[in-house]
């Protein structure tokens, strides 16, 4: 008996691979592939302006990138004591502006130039629902904001895209992005991270916009493709025990399973080969030992350098400096 809905996915003609570079963009769902690929030492860059829920947000952050225009004070406001920006997360927030700037302008760089070079773009939307300053706000009234920092009620509306809106957003930052750099693909994924501050029902129309401008798009162009993590917690898992407390994120398991189907369909044979060796590694570099004098952990600690070595020989492409610098303690 079948106690879940199986999902064919077809895997993607040209998988990923460890030669490949990727840039992660978009709602909190994307660090959590991001990181998963990140600590298997895969070549990423994730969310160079921090987590992004919607689609004009997104669109807006990657034509920057393209652009590379160098940001000013004149970009900023200050509220709640630190200076902001409304087209990045709050983490990039500070109490000096010129501290906040460089932070911009250096992940601005670093995604210019590793977009640039990119084989894949990976897209998380997260919500069809975007927020416009108002005339009571710091800034240019109607102008859309990546993240509300804590500012009051009043200074934004609350706009809720209608799919046309999101396919003109996609169209023109995918003819904005091939121009740049031609041999780039995207991956597009709609977040499983369900919205209901928004309401139930509001939260599952700004889904459905979103899956069903996504499939304008990639069936629009060449080199765009679908990965449904939405649908494989939202139709295949379909249980609450699959999300964290709030009811809102899946849990560990649930993301498990989702990146088990995404390595499935999205990395290639050699590369997922390749995981099992890089993740015991990782594994190993993150035990703490109880007694490091010991002769039992200098063993632990050469055994593994060893191994960190054979992987580097093996695999150039790798980067183990961290824990070939770990593991040399033994020395």
């Amino acid at each position: 008996m079948d106690f879940m809905v199986n999902i064919d996915i077809k895997p993607l003609p040209k998988p990923l691979s460890y030669n490949d570079k990727i840039l992660l963009i978009g709602s909190c769902f994307t660090e959590h592939i991001g990181n998963t690929l990140e600590e298997l030492k895969f070549s990423v860059l994730q969310n160079p302006n921090g987590i992004l829920f919607d689609p004009a947000s997104v669109c807006k952050s990657l034509v920057s990138y393209t652009e590379n225009r160098e940001y000013t004070e004149k970009d900023l406001f200050y509220l709640n004591e630190v200076w902001n920006s409304w087209e990045h997360h709050s983490r990039f927030s500070h109490p000096d502006a010129a501290v906040c700037l460089q932070m911009m302008n250096e992940a601005r760089w670093q995604a210019h130039d590793f977009l640039k070079k990119a084989n894949w773009l990976i897209v998380t939307l997260g919500s069809s629902f975007s927020y416009r300053l108002t005339e009571h706000a710091a800034g240019k009234a109607g102008e859309g904001v990546a993240n509300c920092h804590r500012a009051p009620a009043q200074w934004f509306s609350k706009h809720l895209l209608a799919i046309e809106e999101t396919v003109t957003l996609l169209d023109n930052c995918y003819h904005q992005l091939k121009r740049f750099n031609p041999h780039l693909n995207i991956l597009f994924t709609v977040s499983p991270v369900r919205h209901i501050r928004d309401g139930v029902v509001e939260n599952n129309r700004s889904k459905a916009r979103l899956i069903e401008a996504v499939h304008h798009t990639v069936n629009k162009f060449e080199g765009l493709h679908y990965f449904p993590a939405y649908e494989l917690v939202i139709d295949v898992l379909r249980d609450y025990r699959f999300y964290d407390i709030d009811l809102v994120h899946p849990n560990y398991s649930a993301t498990a399973f989702v990146l088990d189907k995404f390595a499935e369909s999205c990395i290639d044979s050699a590369s997922r080969q390749l995981m099992p060796e890089i993740k015991k590694i990782v594994i190993a570099r993150k035990h703490k030992a109880f007694h490091p004098s010991t002769q039992a952990h200098r063993q632990f600690l050469a055994a593994h350098l060893e191994k960190v070595k054979a992987l580097q020989h093996k695999y150039p492409f790798l980067d183990l400096a961290k824990e070939a610098a770990y593991f040399s303690q033994s020395n």
